[in-house]
C-alpha cells in the first residue's frame, strides 16, 4: 500500500502535492517529508510555508526587537515558533509548532495592575529568568488587581483558546497571599468565566477552603508558574476584546511577595 502510494505520488504534478499538503498541519508536512523526495521536496517549498506562516508576518516581523534573518519560508516558520519580543518589547508573539496558530504573552508592563507605579507597593526589576526586561514584585498591598487586554483580531479565528497568568512567589517574601481565594476571570463580549485560587508556596495550601477553589498554578520549563484565567473560543468573525483578571480585594490584610512576567494567550 505505502509503495503504490508513494508511485501515485510520483506522479502527481509537484504544486498538487503542496497543495495536498497544505490542507494538513505543519507537523503533517514535515512527518510526510520522509516518505520519498517528491513529497520532501514539496513539503520543503516556500509556496507551501507561506501557507503556514500568519497572513501578516511582514508586519509582525517589523514589530520585532530584533532583525528576523531567514533563508526560506520553512526556516521562517520555525524561527517565528519560539517567542520573539515585539511592541518595544512588550508583548512576545510565536507560532504553536504543531498548527500555525498565534500565541502572545503580555509583559507585566503590558498589563493594568493597581498602584503598580508606586514604589511603595510595587518594585520593578530584571529577573533573569524573564523573558522581558523587568517584570514586578508586589511589596505591599491590601488591593490585588491585575488587568490584561487583547483584540480577538490578533488571534487565530476559529481557535479554542486558553489564557494564563505568569507568576511566581518569593517563598522567602511572601506573606498573606493565602489569607484568602484570589478571583481569576475572563471575558470576551458577553461570555464570562471565573474561578479562584489560593497563591501560596505551597500547593496543598488550598485544602482549608474545600470546593471553593478550582484554580490550582502549574510550573512550567521556563521556571514560572502559570495560572488558568479561563478558556474561550475565538470564532474571528467580530473584533472583541479579551479581558483578563486576576484579583483579591475582599481583604483588608496587607500581602506581598508576589512577581508577575505578565500574561500569555495561547492555543489549546
Amino acid at each position: 500500500m505505502q509503495s503504490r502510494l508513494v508511485k501515485n505520488m510520483k506522479d502527481l504534478p509537484h504544486d498538487c502535492v503542496v497543495h495536498i499538503l497544505s490542507r494538513g498541519s505543519p507537523r503533517d508536512a514535515c512527518r510526510f517529508a520522509v516518505v520519498s523526495s517528491v513529497i520532501r521536496d514539496a513539503a520543503e517549498s516556500d509556496v507551501l510555508w507561506d501557507e503556514f506562516l500568519p497572513s501578516d508576518y511582514q508586519e509582525i516581523i517589523s514589530r520585532c526587537v530584533c532583525p528576523v534573518k531567514y533563508k526560506s519560508k520553512r526556516d521562517l516558520f520555525f524561527r517565528l515558533s519560539s517567542p520573539l519580543l515585539i511592541d518595544g518589547g512588550m508583548k512576545t508573539f510565536s507560532i504553536d509548532k504543531a498548527t500555525g496558530k498565534r500565541c502572545y504573552m503580555l509583559s507585566a508592563r503590558d498589563l493594568n495592575i493597581a498602584w503598580s507605579d508606586n514604589p511603595l507597593f510595587w518594585c520593578w526589576k530584571p529577573i533573569l529568568q524573564s523573558r522581558f526586561a523587568e517584570a514586578v514584585e508586589l511589596r505591599m498591598t491590601s488591593w490585588l488587581e491585575i488587568e490584561g487586554k487583547i483584540n480577538t483580531k490578533l488571534l487565530s479565528p476559529n481557535t479554542q483558546y486558553g489564557a494564563y497568568v505568569i507568576v511566581n512567589m518569593a517563598s522567602h517574601r511572601a506573606y498573606g497571599l493565602d489569607i484568602l481565594p484570589s478571583e481569576v476571570s475572563l471575558e470576551v463580549g458577553k461570555f464570562h468565566s471565573q474561578g479562584t485560587i489560593i497563591l501560596s508556596p505551597k500547593q496543598g495550601s488550598s485544602s482549608k477552603f474545600g470546593e471553593n477553589i478550582s484554580r490550582v498554578y502549574h510550573e512550567r520549563n521556563d521556571g514560572w508558574l502559570e495560572i488558568e484565567l479561563g478558556e474561550f473560543y475565538n470564532y474571528g468573525i467580530h473584533e472583541k476584546y479579551v479581558i483578563m483578571r486576576l484579583k483579591e480585594i475582599e481583604g483588608v490584610h496587607l500581602k506581598g511577595g508576589l512577581l508577575v512576567e505578565g500574561m500569555e494567550i495561547r492555543p489549546i
